[in-house]
């Protein structure tokens, strides 16, 4: 995926998750954030922001705060970039051969999936979690308590004992990840319904993204550790 008219900004504050103060030629300005976790270990005062202008000349803020920069590190948190990277890796034959169908936003019973499949006769379901949470090269997934995926990956067992295949895919949005756990300090709960889900068959993914400021796409598998 791309993002058009991109700037280079410096991050000052953020007073709420919706927005962010950054200077952007010499002029503060307020601009949405495209994340509403914490991310405090990436939005540091003085730190290398990218903004996207809007093309909506109506709206209250004109540019999204949608890429930071850590380190040597580029790091996409756009909260909505995930599911659409998901999509265009599928689309592309990388997530299983003779795909016929890729339905997002699916309800099943009293769930709703990110993504419903078909290829022949299989058919399953996979729930896309975005990941932006690094430690000396290591990533982890949550950055917060999460009730709600702890809730997506009993779903997600569920639809595996009734006959579906399931998997969920955590998309970490950066480059040179060494490899991925869950952040079993932040909600044990989480790490524990994870490996739950994988010791019953449920397919746990998790791929690097090729980050710049105008371009993000999903590459390479990285480690896993549970």
């Amino acid at each position: 995926m791309r993002y058009q008219n991109i700037h280079k900004a410096i991050f000052l504050s953020r007073p709420n998750r919706f927005i962010a103060k950054v200077l952007l030629n010499g002029e503060e300005l307020t601009v949405h954030v495209k994340n509403t976790g914490r991310c405090k270990e990436l939005l540091v005062p003085g730190c290398t922001v990218y903004l996207e202008k809007s093309p909506n000349p109506a709206r209250k803020t004109a540019f999204d705060l949608v890429t930071v920069e850590k380190g040597e590190r580029l790091i996409n948190m756009d909260s909505q970039a995930p599911n659409r990277l998901f999509a265009e890796w599928a689309q592309a034959g990388h997530f299983l051969p003779g795909l016929t169908l890729l339905r997002p936003e699916t309800t099943w019973g009293n769930s709703r999936f990110d993504f419903y499949w078909e290829a022949g006769e299989r058919k399953g379901f996979v729930e896309v979690k975005g990941c932006t949470l690094e430690e000396g090269g290591w990533t982890y997934f949550p950055d917060a308590p999460t009730e709600r995926g702890v809730k997506h990956l009993e779903e997600l067992l569920l639809a595996k004992q009734q006959g579906y295949e399931a998997a969920v895919c955590f998309v970490i949005q950066m480059a040179g990840a060494e490899g991925f756990s869950p952040n079993d300090r932040t909600h044990p709960a989480f790490g524990q319904a994870l490996r739950r889900a994988a010791e019953a068959g449920v397919e746990i993914l998790t791929r690097a993204c090729h980050v710049t400021p105008e371009e993000v796409y999903i590459t390479e598998s990285v480690p896993l550790r549970l």
